[in-house]
């Protein structure tokens, strides 16, 4: 692993956001725009929606853009190991969730089943807001939305709120250093531009992670990384109706290691709860990311088009693994092209639009039965949608939706395990996704809100033609006749929002027809879990969140999350059909926190205890995952953090976080890594 000793040196060149943003997210932080597409307050969307500042990022010394959603109802951050985190959000994980980065898709036709890594190659550091999402999104954002949906919004040069025609700039260093890893986080961020005209950003973040270390294991060796990130953004103003947009984003991480699975990995022990040890030399993830796209929105004098944009992009990922005789590699380039408009017509407003995106796709491994996924592979995938938001009355709004989807997948090299030969093939889906929710305002404060939402996923070229390893040695492999998953989801909350107190509770029921799942195949010369559909499942839960102000100096803040949930497929191919519980469910989980800041608005403190029952409600499969779930399943934990913050001058912020105040032995349920144990976060940032 390469090392950045000097990295401390380098202050100079460090930054984490710049004034300008904090000022613009501190106007906008009630206002979101990711489940309807067009902008909203909270208390008007008929959705469960959280959203994360960057100001957050700093406050709570998030080191993940998964992290930042750990304060999230209905969530749970799952992690392989640290460099890796999946969150469960209301019991879906990895490619049943769904990303956008600046409204653009994420998620491509190689994502694997269960927990997947490809949610840590976004950088936290360079998001001016995060938006989440509960429940299915199908309708507006096509494939995939089954649990949630999570849209990361990059920074902007604000050039349009500069003064005309003159010349602006200003930026940031910032510097982080954790004591439990002796970890170095820094970033430099720079805006520049005329007013009204154009304006630039530009990023940049290096990250050495050192072994994290708990109470009971010690170092966990090979827990660290490194992560090299970088971003810019071009805006320029066309007419004072249009902008064009043009942005590039690039991550590389090296050496991330799944320690579960390795011999470093001595196991667990905490009472009755035990997990076993790892037996690989190495496991060893490398992953690269990148994405840039060009952007033209603007504003017309059609009823239709009274707002518009289109967006080109192009990403590639690079992700290879190497584990004790194998070697895989995984280069994926996604072109994408997006239509999106509103209008107003009669008493309400319409948005409309297609979305196509297209994977060409190679694979390699050291053994042609080992690709991950077929090689010379193709996927399509084409979307058109419309929502209409109604006003029925003053206080009844009713939005309805459609979506109408196609995909195509075509493989040139999947390597057939009975003949010994590489095979072609190709296959292709159609959907049709419906919409119906509603939000009612009972008085000025409180608000009912809910509906009917489908969400569905078609099978990709993993399901399709994939073989991976799952539970560190389960041989997993897709099969060709598998067909799309899909779910219904109804769900029924209350909003309350006043100048001292907000608060949004649901109760959610998500109906799952045919999902996509694996089990053990006996049929062939070697035993083998193969990809399938089940029979069908369900799952409940209930979610809080909320504020209160109770002072101009006190602020209390916390979060509530119970879920349950049964599932009915095959034990193994050709057997019965059973009934179970869904993988790494969430256990009973929540956080508080209680702020208090000075009256003049320098100095802030914040106690925040975060705490889980013991999830010992398992799947089968959970009890076989034993390097990562215990016996008598996941223990429970209550864990006290305290964070600080000194505007010492004008431009220079200092931070500290005392993070796990009693060293707690603990480990979020479904992961492979225990928590980091006692940890004290220092950071400085300087603007000017």
């Amino acid at each position: 692993m390469k090392s950045f000793k000097n990295l401390p040196l380098l202050l100079g060149f460090f930054s984490i956001t710049n004034s300008y943003a904090q000022e613009v997210l501190e106007e906008l932080d009630d206002s979101v725009v990711t489940a309807s597409r067009l902008e909203e307050s909270i208390l008007d969307s008929s959705y469960s929606v959280s959203s994360i500042t960057a100001d957050d990022v700093i406050n709570q010394s998030l080191r993940t853009l998964p992290d930042a959603l750990r304060y999230s109802a209905g969530v749970l951050i799952q992690k392989t190991t640290h460099g890796h985190g999946s969150p469960y959000i209301r019991g879906f994980t990895g490619r049943q969730n769904l990303l956008l980065v600046d409204g653009i898709r994420m998620n491509n036709s190689t994502y694997r089943s269960g927990p997947i890594q490809y949610w840590n190659t976004l950088d936290a550091n360079a998001i001016s807001k995060m938006e989440l999402v509960r429940g299915p999104s199908s309708v507006l954002y096509g494939s995939d939305s089954l649990g949630g949906t999570l849209n990361v919004m990059s920074k902007s040069s604000g050039f349009e709120n500069e003064v005309d025609g003159s010349w602006f700039s200003g930026g940031n260093l910032y510097y982080k250093f954790h004591t439990n890893s002796e970890s170095h986080v820094g970033r430099l961020e720079e805006r520049f531009g005329v007013g009204g005209k154009w304006g630039a950003t530009l990023g940049l973040s290096l990250k050495d992670f050192g072994d994290i270390r708990d109470s009971n294991l010690g170092t966990m060796r090979h827990t660290g990384y490194q992560e090299q990130s970088f971003d810019m953004k071009f805006e320029y103003a066309l007419s004072p109706q249009s902008k064009l947009t043009l942005a590039h984003q690039y991550l590389n991480q090296d050496d991330v290691w799944r320690w579960h699975s390795t011999r470093f990995n001595s196991g667990w022990v905490h009472g009755n709860h035990i997990t076993q040890p790892g037996s690989l030399d190495m496991r060893i993830y490398d992953q690269e990311r990148s994405l840039t796209y060009l952007r033209l929105e603007g504003e017309g004098s059609h009823q239709l088009m009274r707002q518009w944009e289109t967006t080109l992009s192009f990403q590639k990922s690079q992700d290879s693994e190497s584990r004790d005789g194998r070697f895989t590699n995984l280069d994926v380039n996604t072109y994408g092209l997006t239509f999106q408009s509103n209008g107003e017509i009669g008493n309400g407003d319409l948005v409309w639009g297609f979305d196509y995106y297209r994977d060409e796709v190679d694979s390699e491994a050291n053994e042609a039965r080992r690709r991950p996924v077929a090689d010379d592979s193709s996927y399509d995938t084409f979307g058109a949608f419309a929502q209409y938001k109604w006003e029925v009355t003053d206080r009844l709004e009713i939005s309805t939706g459609l979506r109408a989807s196609h995909f195509r997948a075509d493989w040139g090299k999947v390597f057939n395990r009975t003949t010994g030969l590489d095979e072609s093939g190709d296959g292709s889906w159609s959907n049709l996704s419906l919409s119906a929710r509603a939000n009612y305002e009972l008085d000025n404060e409180n608000h009912l809100f809910g509906g009917i939402s489908q969400g569905f996923r078609a099978p990709n070229l993993e399901d399709l033609t994939g073989s991976n390893i799952s539970n560190s040695s389960d041989e997993v492999v897709g099969s060709s006749s598998v067909d799309a998953e899909d779910v219904l989801s109804f769900e029924l909350g209350l909003k309350h929002e006043s100048e001292k107190f907000r608060l949004s509770s649901s109760v959610f029921y998500t109906m799952i027809d045919e999902p996509i799942t694996r089990v053990v195949d006996n049929t062939g010369a070697e035993t083998l879990n193969r990809i399938t559909n089940g029979e069908d499942g369900y799952l409940y839960g209930v979610e809080i969140e909320g504020e209160w102000y109770i002072s101009d100096q006190w602020k209390l803040s916390g979060n509530l999350t119970w879920q349950d949930g049964k599932q009915k497929s095959l034990d193994e191919v050709g057997g019965t059909v059973t009934s179970d519980t869904i993988r790494r469910l969430s256990p009973l989980a929540g956080a508080a926190s209680l702020r208090w800041t000075h009256p003049n608005e320098k100095i802030w403190i914040e106690g925040t205890v975060l705490a889980a029952a013991t999830q010992d409600n398992l799947a089968t499969a959970d009890l076989k995952d034993d390097q990562r779930i215990p016996t008598n399943g996941t223990p429970g934990y209550v864990v006290g953090s305290v964070r600080a913050g000194w505007q010492a001058r004008e431009n220079i912020l200092l931070t500290l976080g005392l993070e796990n105040l009693t060293d707690e032995d603990y480990r979020v349920h479904g992961s492979g890594v225990n928590e980091t144990g006692f940890n004290a976060v220092l950071g400085v940032k300087f603007s000017w």
